[in-house]
């Protein structure tokens, strides 16, 4: 009996572990950059919407008429950098440096370098394009 009790522990905590590492693995696409082209993008909008917030802060930017999806870094990071939901408001001027969507229908970029005001913010400093 003990030896079955034992069996059904290990089976239950390889499961979870399982089910720990497929999550992890969904995570880890969903937050690196392999959906991102090389090289740097350049978005210059106006922002209809901001979010600073899990899994990571966003802009929604109006590109003449159209409506791009900037990304940014997790809430931690992207408030280190300075910038919060009070530090800009719908209308403001933005221009956001990154990597844009792989994918050339999808209006979507990672921006590692923020421009609004004539303030920046490196959302992440250690991607920013060289001086």
């Amino acid at each position: 009996m003990r030896h079955l009790q034992s069996f059904r522990t290990v089976r239950a905590a390889v499961a979870g572990v399982a089910l720990w590492a497929g999550a992890a693995g969904v995570a880890m696409a969903h937050h690196g950059w392999s959906w991102t082209e090389d090289g740097f993008f350049e978005l210059e909008g106006v922002i209809r919407a901001v979010y600073v917030g899990n899994p990571h802060a966003t802009l929604d930017v109006d590109v003449g008429g159209e409506i791009w999806r900037v990304e940014l870094a997790p809430p931690s990071a992207t408030i280190a950098a300075g910038f919060t939901e009070d530090t800009v408001e719908a209308g403001d001027e933005v221009t956001a440096i990154g990597n844009r969507s792989r994918e050339d229908t999808e209006r979507r970029m990672k921006a590692v370098r923020l421009v609004i005001g004539g303030q920046t913010y490196d959302v992440y400093p250690n991607r920013v394009p060289p001086a």
